[in-house]
């Protein structure tokens, strides 16, 4: 029988991204994720939050930890991992997660970005969605798809 694992996510970042290196030198960041449904109970409306768990690994952490901040908005595309390691009291652990083959900047709401006091820019200086190329942070941004970096 053949497997299929595959994971697609649309959410917002709980924090900051987290980049290291690994001892060969690849770049790992790690994002946590939250993502929200929303569903009818009855006569209720409820809303109930998942929090995940992704790793993104060579040049695309890099540019995720550079141009992300807490509070963004990203599509993340990848698979279902596991991770399994002993704790320093020899209480064997694990964790899921998910190993990100393609992340995806989403483009700031202007009201969102207003409504929190932050620029228009957002808190991650010019990321894809804000301005770029230093035109106006109101208007749509004036850079090209050369000019994204990945």
């Amino acid at each position: 029988m053949s497997s299929f694992n595959k994971v697609i996510l649309i959410g917002n970042l709980t924090r900051d991204p987290e980049m290291r290196y690994t001892p060969n030198g690849t770049a790992v960041t790690t994002l946590a994720l939250a993502v929200n449904r929303r569903y009818r109970q009855g006569d209720e409306n409820r809303e109930e939050t998942c929090y995940i768990d992704v790793v993104v690994f060579g040049r695309q952490a890099e540019t995720c930890s550079q141009y992300l901040a807490k509070g963004a908005g990203v599509i993340v595309d990848g698979r279902l991992s596991q991770r399994r390691w002993e704790s320093d009291d020899g209480t064997k652990r694990s964790k899921h997660e998910v190993v990100a083959q393609d992340v995806r900047f989403m483009p700031r709401r202007e009201g969102a970005a207003m409504a929190s006091g932050e620029s228009p820019r957002g808190a991650a200086g010019g990321a894809p969605g804000g301005t770029a190329g230093g035109g106006s942070p109101m208007g749509p941004p004036d850079f090209t798809d050369d000019d994204i970096p990945f």
